[in-house]
């Protein structure tokens, strides 16, 4: 009879068991008693990371990811996959038909322990994901409730199996209701607009931060206010606000959380 395949939290701690030691990642954020993790890949199996544009829930979601030996999902890049194709094939942002048929007709293809590998449509993406036209589009795209209903489907099917880090903006509210943990990570729009503009300068974008406020002021605006799941905390989510905290302090209160539930008793 062939050894089932150990998951990848499973091998972590055996070799910390083995080791008879504290774990810490690589970045030292912080350190995991064995049993403890032992007792997290028991009881907390799904994490769901929700947030409006630029909380920070990416890079803390893959960062969180790779802490706890879990796969990554960053959900919005289906529907930036979406959004590219109907570019590339010039169907409109707002018929909806032609939209839902594309979700549906092109599934897309995520691998890689974080995700890091996309296909749609029979091609491999990448930055194209990031043109500014896409970014421009994607509200727009993911307010169609034919393609949320595509997507969805896809995103649970890949939760299945457990073990995942799924952020996005409405996964603790409609995506994974069930998940074990559900954080959802805010941030004032001055520090999520500042966020936003110093990436687009590393990008040698040369944009105005005050556009970059209407911007974000607007994308908020569509994603709180579209009528099939609008953005929201679940009303079983940790609301962590990150305008004054770095990516290792909000992965290490994550994981402090994620700590205090696995050693709560189960029902």
């Amino acid at each position: 009879m062939r050894n089932k395949r150990k998951s990848p939290s499973q091998k972590l701690v055996e070799g910390c068991l083995q080791q008879q030691s504290r774990c810490y990642n690589a970045r030292g954020l912080t350190a995991l008693n064995p049993l403890v993790m032992q007792s997290m890949a028991t009881n907390v199996k799904v994490i769901a990371i929700d947030g409006p544009a630029a909380s920070g829930k990416t890079v803390v979601g893959r960062a969180l990811a790779q802490h706890l030996g879990f796969k990554y999902l960053d959900t919005g890049v289906m529907y930036r996959a979406i959004t590219w194709l109907a570019l590339q094939r010039s169907t409109a942002v707002d018929d909806q038909p032609a939209l839902e048929k594309l979700a549906l007709d092109n599934p897309v293809n995520i691998t890689g322990h974080l995700g890091e590998n996309i296909q749609i449509g029979g091609l491999m993406v990448s930055a194209e994901l990031r043109d500014p036209r896409v970014t421009s589009q994607v509200s727009l795209v993911s307010q169609v409730s034919g393609v949320r209903r595509a997507l969805v489907r896809q995103q649970r099917a890949l939760a299945e199996a457990g073990e995942i880090v799924m952020v996005g903006r409405d996964i603790g509210t409609v995506v994974l209701p069930d998940a074990d943990l559900k954080v959802y990570l805010t941030a004032s729009i001055q520090e999520r607009s500042s966020r936003r503009w110093q990436e687009m300068q590393r990008e040698g974008r040369d944009v105005e931060l005050n556009q970059v406020i209407r911007d974000t002021e607007e994308r908020d605006r569509l994603d709180s206010q579209r009528t099939d799941s609008p953005l929201m905390p679940a009303k079983d989510a940790w609301v962590l606000d990150t305008s004054e905290l770095g990516v290792e302090q909000v992965v290490k209160a994550i994981l402090d959380r994620t700590q205090k539930l696995a050693r709560a008793p189960q029902p």
